[in-house]
């Protein structure tokens, strides 16, 4: 059910993971060490959990192994700015 739909609005969905890929990159470019760490990397993961759902849908190995890169490198990054490490 959930696969429909994001086949249905995969387009935006994948456009929207992009433009929240680009605010949180150009937050912290902006901002640099005055960047709020724990939203970027919370933000980051969450773009990079539904560009990977969508990759994934698409059978696109190459997109799919990216952003799962991504939410791995999303959940230490926020481990990281909760004190975990």
């Amino acid at each position: 059910m959930i696969n429909s739909f994001v086949l249905k609005n995969i387009k935006t969905i994948e456009m929207t993971g992009v433009m929240m890929r680009i605010g949180s990159f150009s937050l912290v470019s902006w901002l640099g060490a005055h960047s709020p760490f724990m939203f970027v990397w919370i933000f980051n993961t969450i773009d990079a959990v539904a560009l990977s759902w969508c990759a994934t849908l698409k059978k696109d190995a190459a997109y799919t192994v990216l952003n799962v890169f991504w939410v791995i490198i999303g959940i230490v990054g926020i481990m990281r700015a909760a004190g975990v490490f």
